[in-house]
């Protein structure tokens, strides 16, 4: 058994991967949406509970409010979702970029920034994992117009995806000071259909962790740091998605 917080796509939205979570052993604790109501979501195993992304306070409440729920957190999934903020980001109106940047850009750090705290206080083995559903920028789609059959983002889930980036690689780069952090850092390419089921790629993550967990070699700044494409080996060495 292990105690997974979900940050980044909130219930409903990651009932599928907080479901496969959950039937592997897994207890789940995860952002819910504004006006969702809890009660529909909440089981045995899966518990939730709001956030406000432009708040650091509020992602110090959360991580408190998720350790009263389920005790111990051990593992961490943060989850960029590209095509998904990209419904809900479409246009670059100066009036949806504060919002945005508080919605993909804000919050990551504020969570990764108050998981590292909390890590280095308990000083406990723990995995913090972050997952990148891509999408591609308006220039790949004009330099690759025969092979990419998918529209670009906007412009501010473009740079939020690069910030996503930059920001699990910098946190990767804690492993040598704080050992007992393990990184995975996950993508899913755009135009990957096989990969969109996010019950799928919620086994690959599980399996993934209990290799993590089992692995008898510490893992190297060099593994942290590397992108692993979902459904197929990671350093510890296993492979899903037959």
């Amino acid at each position: 058994m292990a105690n997974l917080l979900i940050i980044g796509k909130e219930l409903p939205d990651s009932l599928d991967i907080a479901e496969a979570f959950s039937v592997n052993g897994r207890t789940v604790f995860s952002s819910l949406k504004p006006g969702a109501d809890f009660a529909n979501f909440e089981s045995e195993n899966i518990f939730c509970a709001p956030t406000n992304r432009a708040s650091a306070i509020s992602a110090h409440s959360f991580l408190l409010n998720a350790e009263t729920k389920i005790q111990t957190i051990d593992e961490y999934l943060l989850i960029f979702d590209a095509p998904y903020f990209q419904s809900k980001f479409q246009s670059d109106n100066e009036s949806e970029i504060s919002l945005a940047s508080d919605t993909m850009i804000n919050n990551y750090l504020f969570f990764t920034s108050e998981i590292l705290k909390r890590l280095t206080q308990n000083k406990e083995p723990a995995i913090v994992s972050f997952l990148l559903k891509t999408a591609p920028t308006k220039l790949e789609v004009l330099q690759n117009q025969s092979k990419i059959n998918v529209l670009p983002t906007s412009n501010i889930v473009s740079v939020a995806q690069s910030a996503f980036i930059a920001n699990a690689e910098n946190f990767a780069s804690n492993l040598q000071e704080h050992p007992y952090i393990s990184v995975l850092l996950s993508k899913v390419p755009y135009g990957t259909d096989q990969l969109q089921n996010d019950k799928e790629i919620g086994n690959w993550l599980c399996s993934a962790f209990d290799s993590l967990k089992n692995s008898k070699h510490n893992q190297n700044l060099k593994v942290a740091a590397t992108w692993n494409k979902v459904g197929t080996k990671v350093s510890s060495g296993f492979n899903l998605f037959k």
